[in-house]
């Protein structure tokens, strides 16, 4: 499946949802270490289109298990600080990879 992991149109860019993969093909089973490396991932893809994470407005995340809302709601927060973007988080039958604990979708734009 050919896809971009974000794209910008003018002053809006659309992260793809991203996955806790790591380089080394890894996939640590902890949902807050999953979610800190899905935010390096879209952080990274920010950073290359030209924004970062004070210019995300949404975002939304998958879940597989509800229980995992707190830990990923952690990293949410120590990403994004005060800058608060509207967010949506829903829980989902299962992920592409059984061993991903969630998914994450950003929307940014630029001034």
């Amino acid at each position: 499946m050919g896809y971009c992991r974000a794209v910008r149109v003018g002053n809006t860019i659309h992260v793809s949802g991203t996955a806790p993969n790591w380089p080394d093909g890894h996939i640590d089973p902890d949902p807050e270490a999953q979610a800190k490396r899905v935010f390096e991932i879209i952080g990274a893809a920010l950073a290359e289109a030209g924004a970062n994470f004070a210019d995300v407005v949404r975002t939304r995340v998958y879940l597989v298990d509800a229980a995992d809302f707190d830990a990923v709601a952690r990293a949410h927060g120590a990403v994004f600080g005060d800058i608060r973007p509207a967010n949506t988080t829903l829980v989902v039958k299962a992920l592409l990879n059984p061993a991903w604990r969630l998914e994450v979708e950003a929307d940014a734009i630029l001034p």
